[in-house]
Order: C-alpha cells, then sequence, then structure tokens
C-alpha cells in the first residue's frame, strides 16, 4: 500500500489541531467494517461520512447531513482519506487549520457491504456505486452511495434505501443533535455556554 493519509497529513499542523496523526494502522482484525458521521460546525456546518475501507476512513462531505427519507437524495462530496482512529475524534480544529471549527460524534456504528473482500470494496469504490448496510445509534439501514460522474473527484449523492430503517416523520438530524460518543452538543464541546445548537 501507498501513502494513502499522505493528504490528509499534508493538510494539518499536528503541533497545533488535536486531530490524531494516524501513525500507526490499528489493528482490526476479527472486527467488523464499522462507518462514523461527524457533525462538523466548519466554515460551514455539514456531516462528514466516513466509511472503513482499505484500512483507511474513506471520506465524504455530506453539505445537508444524512436522510432517513428515501425520496431525499443528499449531495456527498469526496475529501481525503483519514486515519481509522479518527473515528472516535471530537473536539475544536483550531483557527487557521484546515477544517477549523468543532466536530462531534453525531452517530457511529458497524457497515456492510455487499462483499467480503477488501479488494471488492475498493473495487465497488473505484467503479462509483457502494451499498451499504449501517447499524449505527441513530442510522440503520441501506444506503446507495452512487457517483455521479465517472472521475475519481466527482460529486457523490447519498440515498436511503426503502426499509425497515427508513422514515418521512423522523428528523434525527434535528431532534438528536448530540455526540454518541460524549453525550455533548457542539457549544459544550467548543466551550461556549448558553447556545443551542
Amino acid at each position: 500500500m501507498g501513502d494513502e493519509l499522505g493528504k490528509y497529513r499534508r493538510k494539518r499542523d499536528f503541533g497545533t489541531t488535536t486531530e490524531p496523526r494516524g501513525n500507526h494502522r490499528a489493528s482490526r482484525k476479527g472486527r467488523g467494517r464499522r462507518f462514523v458521521l461527524q457533525k462538523h460546525d466548519a466554515s460551514t456546518l455539514h456531516y462528514d461520512l466516513r466509511l472503513e475501507i482499505e484500512g483507511t476512513l474513506k471520506s465524504w462531505a455530506l453539505p445537508k447531513g444524512p436522510s432517513i427519507d428515501p425520496a431525499d437524495k443528499r449531495l456527498a462530496v469526496p475529501t481525503e482519506d483519514h486515519p481509522l482512529d479518527y473515528a472516535d475524534f471530537e473536539g475544536v480544529i483550531p483557527e487557521g487549520e484546515y477544517g477549523a471549527g468543532t466536530v462531534l460524534v453525531w452517530d457511529s456504528g458497524s457497515c456492510e457491504l455487499n462483499t467480503e473482500r477488501e479488494t471488492d470494496a475498493a473495487r465497488q469504490l473505484r467503479q462509483g456505486r457502494l451499498d451499504l448496510w449501517l447499524e449505527g445509534v441513530k442510522l440503520r439501514g441501506g444506503y446507495t452511495l452512487v457517483r455521479m460522474g465517472k472521475s475519481a473527484d466527482s460529486q457523490w449523492l447519498l440515498i436511503k434505501v426503502s426499509d425497515e430503517g427508513a422514515d418521512r416523520r423522523r428528523k434525527p438530524l434535528k431532534k438528536q443533535p448530540h455526540s454518541v460518543r460524549s453525550g455533548r452538543d457542539l457549544n459544550t464541546i467548543a466551550g461556549r455556554t448558553g447556545e443551542n445548537d
């Protein structure tokens, strides 16, 4: 394998930010693939979807966040791979750093792809379609991630599959703003009080 995290590391000053450097590959043998959705209050509030594939977290920024309504097609903009230990990151990325702002772990859990082999997952990613099954605290069920163009940096769409996890009425982004890791909201993590998320 090459330097999958090179782009991630070049964008950050680890003497300033508390984000994980990802020096060591986490050993995850015998454990399932995981996903994380991080709520990120940067220059604009958005969510970051990260899926464990090939020893890193493949990442997409979701400007409107995920939906549990199959009628919604949510834009997913690919970003650089992140280290596996980023899945637990919550904190404040300092001003002047790439992605400056507050991050919380909005949802996390296991992720199944319609393949067992890692090489097949990487191939599906290159081909531009991933069929996922998420078992999170807030999100559950099938999702499809599909690339809208042929180039590697084309934008993607995240679409909820119509299954038992779909619900047009429940609004988890509004009704469940807190971290599944710490129970805190963005303001608490940022050290602000008396404000609402």
